[in-house]
């Protein structure tokens, strides 16, 4: 991502923090909504669940001038995410639902450049971890070869 991209993604979720229980709620109902099946996959409490997704976005949000360091923290989530059950095509609901909730946190600051800043971040995301499910998978079978 280019600087003014990263100072704008920046920027705009500062402008969420203060409502950070709120956002997560309001992404959650977002995924659910786009993608009712996904409701499955999340056990216990979603207010618990919220405040770790605004935790990691803001520990990615902290990470993106240094992208070796975010991309390693991405692939071992995505790993781990893999082992959730969650599947490459559940990337895109979740990237559905950020988007509306951050045109619905932000409002008229969420301009077609914090937008596009947005998507370049979640395409980096979600390209690491998925790239780290599948080689997780890849690695599961060929070790389920030997066995």
């Amino acid at each position: 991502m280019h600087a003014y991209d990263i100072d704008l993604v920046r920027r705009s979720f500062a402008k969420l923090e203060p409502i950070a229980p709120q956002a997560a709620a309001l992404f959650y109902d977002n995924l659910f909504t786009a993608d009712p099946a996904l409701r499955n996959l999340f056990r216990g409490d979603m207010r618990e669940q919220g405040a770790k997704l605004m935790q990691m976005i803001g520990a990615a949000v902290s990470l993106l001038d240094q992208p070796e360091l975010l991309s390693s923290a991405l692939r071992k989530l995505g790993a781990r995410h893999a082992g959730y059950g969650v599947a490459e095509p559940h990337y895109a609901s979740v990237g559905g639902a950020l988007l509306r909730t951050l045109q619905a946190g932000l409002g008229e600051s969420f301009t077609v450049e914090v937008r596009n800043a947005w998507v370049a971040l979640y395409d980096f995301v979600s390209r690491s971890m998925i790239d780290a499910a599948r080689a997780e998978a890849t690695s599961a079978a060929s070790a389920l070869r030997y066995v």
